[in-house]
């Protein structure tokens, strides 16, 4: 089947909110390529477990093709229009399984010797895209704060090397009662902007108590799906002819049911099963759970505030002893979970950097339990560094 023979009821499997986006769109998706449209019906079918900040943008860049002339559109397209697909690709169930057909794209790209020419056209219709779609401001400057180093005793490297000439460096803040005054900051931006999946608190460990106005994931919440998902991953790898691409689509497939979620959170639960199936090591290292979960936090929902705690990790072994169910107690790795948070941190600040109102926006990380901190805001001098004494609420407000 090719886009223009595309009907309303093709869509009787979607999700309530997606088959109402497709058939409202669907003048517009009968006009697209095969080569690109399921890629879009991809991010059309989850419509429902999207975030709001993904919501808004799929919605304007529906609204845009809808807008398009024919002659913009064969504009628009006409190198997508070049790429020559395969008749099994064309008999593929697109539009129930955009997902597979866009992993077989991938493959027949590369043996096809198409892929620098799909990569092309990808880019250019991004920037056409980002050129016409406006980009609103966020209501509010974005704070992001990351917290590293938890249970390490004492640490005598220099922290912050690669934010240090971002902003400003502070040897002698006061500890006490820190990460209530961090999680006060941001549950009062909370209730000021009271906006849905706008104000976050990532826990690389078991989530201190927090307020119902900000969205939490911890690392320990999710130990019991965790544990189902790595009995899943045992499972399917002891079975013959089961490979990495194979089972990356078996993972995709899961539900938050078949892992035991069931928060009256759809959004959220979906989120966080994607945490757990795409991110690498998100499974078992609690520092990669924290620096993957803030890195979609930032990419999806796109929040005025993001708190991350990292937490300590286990100790690195052969892949084997990680996922062994006879494992015992993890052994922890104090300082080596430190230097993966201090790097983590600066991550976190890169990627909120890429969203908009970057110009505005404010970053801390803290050494938790410690003296040293980093701030970042249009309100600090960059690459200098204070011996004064203050605190961490101190530093807050001189950062707006």
């Amino acid at each position: 089947m090719l886009p223009r023979e595309l009907k309303p009821e093709l869509f009787a499997d979607y999700p309530p909110e997606a088959r109402k986006l497709a058939e409202k769109h669907l003048a517009a998706l009968r006009a697209l390529p095969l080569s690109f449209l399921p890629s879009l019906l991809r991010e059309v079918i989850d419509y429902d477990f999207k975030f709001p900040a993904e919501r808004r943008a799929l919605e304007q860049e529906l609204g845009n093709l809808l807008s398009l002339t024919d002659v913009e559109t064969h504009d628009w397209f006409q190198a997508f229009s070049a790429i020559k697909l395969s008749t099994k690709l064309e008999h593929l169930d697109w539009v129930n399984s955009p997902s597979q057909f866009v992993e077989e794209l991938s493959a027949h790209l590369w043996s096809t010797h198409q892929l620098d020419d799909f990569r092309r056209a990808a880019t250019e219709y991004a920037d056409r895209l980002r050129a016409v779609v406006a980009v609103e401001p966020p209501s509010l400057p974005r704070l992001g704060i990351s917290v590293i180093g938890g249970g390490v005793a004492s640490y005598n490297e220099p922290l912050f090397r690669k934010l240090r000439p971002q902003g400003a460096y502070f040897s002698r803040v006061r500890a006490e009662n820190g990460l209530t005054t961090l999680l006060s900051a941001i549950t009062a931006r909370a209730k000021a902007q009271p906006l849905p999946y706008a104000h976050w608190y990532v826990e690389g460990g078991e989530a201190l108590e927090h307020d119902a106005a900000l969205t939490c994931v911890s690392y320990a919440a999710l130990e019991p799906a965790r544990a189902a998902l790595l009995e899943r991953m045992r499972s399917e790898i002891s079975r013959a002819g089961m490979g990495p691409e194979m089972l990356r689509t078996l993972l995709a497939q899961l539900r938050p049911a078949q892992l035991g979620m069931k928060s009256s959170d759809a959004v959220l639960d979906r989120f966080q099963v994607r945490l757990l199936t795409e991110g690498s090591g998100t499974q078992i290292f609690s520092t990669s759970f924290a620096q993957w979960a803030a890195r979609e936090v930032l990419r999806r929902a796109q929040p005025l505030s993001l708190l991350v705690r990292f937490a300590p990790r286990q100790r690195q072994k052969p892949m084997s002893e990680l996922l062994s169910p006879t494992a015992g107690p993890p052994e922890l790795d104090f300082v080596g979970s430190l230097v993966d948070a201090d790097m983590g941190a600066y991550y976190n600040w890169l990627n909120q950097q890429r969203l908009s109102g970057a110009e505005k926006s404010m970053f801390l990380v803290w050494f938790e339990d410690h003296n040293a901190a980093l701030a970042i805001s249009p309100t600090m001098p960059r690459g200098t560094e204070s011996t004064s004494e203050t605190d961490l609420a101190q530093l807050l407000s001189w950062m707006t």
